[in-house]
């Protein structure tokens, strides 16, 4: 859902959101979902996943790493990303990694979309499953 600057910023003040972040002078968040116990995966900022944490203990964060920095620019450049862009975002991983690595219950490195999603999707049916 899109909306206007002015929205986003007083559903934020109104605690309508489960995360919400700034990037790139955007604004990006989650409304706050329904909690009818199906499992609820985000693809957020490192911001985001601290909010969700500090709110939801429970949640089992999973952070994303590409292969290298150079695989990661170009990966960028061949969505049609400017080199501004590129620039900020690679500039934006750098600092987030560290704090991203010390939130995270789980580390995949993203080498092969097919075996990134198959890891991730095992990673969370072990959380499911009880404790033996």
């Amino acid at each position: 859902m899109f909306c206007t600057r002015r929205d986003f910023e007083q559903r934020i003040a109104e605690g309508g959101f489960l995360e919400w972040t700034s990037f790139l002078d955007n604004y990006y968040g989650t409304p706050t979902p329904s909690h009818d116990g199906r499992d609820v995966v985000l693809e957020i900022e490192v911001d985001g996943a601290q909010q969700v944490k500090a709110q939801h203990p429970e949640a089992i964060l999973i952070f994303i790493l590409p292969p290298s920095r150079a695989e990661q620019e170009r990966r960028l450049r061949g969505r049609g990303d400017s080199d501004e862009h590129v620039a900020k975002r690679l500039k934006k991983a750098v600092d987030e990694e560290p704090v991203g690595l010390a939130i995270a219950d789980h580390v995949v490195v993203n080498d092969d979309l097919e075996q990134t999603v198959d890891e991730m999707l095992a990673l969370i049916d072990g959380h499911r499953q009880p404790t033996r």
